[in-house]
């Protein structure tokens, strides 16, 4: 079976001076389409490299990256661009809305870069907002939102795209704990309609909500496994010599 998304031995290099630092360090992952994957790891980990390569964002120095069967890993930005335009859906943590639109044109606006005709964009914009439980605010400036709902709009403003691939960057990192619930609420119920969702977090009481938990340490892959399986959310510095977990 062809998987979603596929890393084969990536590693990303950067050149600090004298010091070669590998961000990412021979990562093999594998996404197939309907699941939804938290990557996690601390400040340092890797995981933002592996989101910016998955995200068609940037390159790996070495190794290949296939998204839906296609060979990215050695595209241009313009190839790149294209691809994230078909194929990804971004959710940031700051939620990237243009004040000065109303919300249903900041949802429209990725579908006119596309080239999306002003009908079939309005229609996937109205469509958009209401699976996020919107419709009703499409006029409304993103200003006489809530936080939660600014974030809800930028997960309609993904959705729109169609994307294979709704990629979610520490999306709850702005908002209270009550609201950060509510919108991982969203990224589940995308995932229960089918929708495939790689969420990247530091935090584990977030990635758990997800189905898989890939953990990053050192630009290497330490878990990749059930996000409800206690050794998923055990970090390494918890665990002795031994093996035990520490107290």
């Amino acid at each position: 079976m062809e998987h979603l998304i596929e890393l084969k031995d990536v590693y990303k290099i950067y050149h600090m001076g004298d010091e070669d630092v590998h961000a990412l360090d021979g990562v093999s992952l594998t996404i197939d389409k309907g699941e939804f994957v938290a990557i996690v790891g601390q400040s340092g980990s890797g995981k933002s490299t592996a989101m910016n390569i998955i995200g068609c964002l940037d390159v790996p120095t070495s190794g290949t990256y296939h998204l839906g069967g296609v060979d990215v890993s050695t595209m241009d930005d313009d190839q790149q661009a294209e691809i994230r335009n078909k194929m990804l859906g971004f959710i940031f943590q700051q939620y990237n809305l243009i004040p000065k639109l109303t919300v249903l044109e900041n949802v429209e606006l990725p579908l006119l870069y596309a080239g999306v005709g002003a009908e079939e964009r309005k229609e996937r914009a109205v469509a958009a907002l209401g699976r996020v439980g919107l419709a009703d605010k499409q006029k409304n400036l993103p200003s006489q939102l809530s936080g939660g709902q600014q974030q809800r709009v930028s997960i309609a403003r993904a959705l729109a795209g169609n994307p294979s691939v709704i990629l979610a960057d520490e999306p709850t990192g702005a908002l209270d704990s009550r609201t950060g619930r509510e919108v991982l609420g969203f990224l589940q119920k995308l995932n229960q309609e089918g929708d495939t969702v790689v969420l990247i977090t530091h935090d584990n009481s977030i990635a758990v909500k997800a189905k898989r938990i890939v953990r990053l340490q050192d630009g290497r892959i330490i878990y990749d496994g059930d996000a409800s399986d206690p050794a998923a959310v055990v970090q390494p510095e918890e665990t002795g010599a031994d093996g035990e977990v520490g107290v």
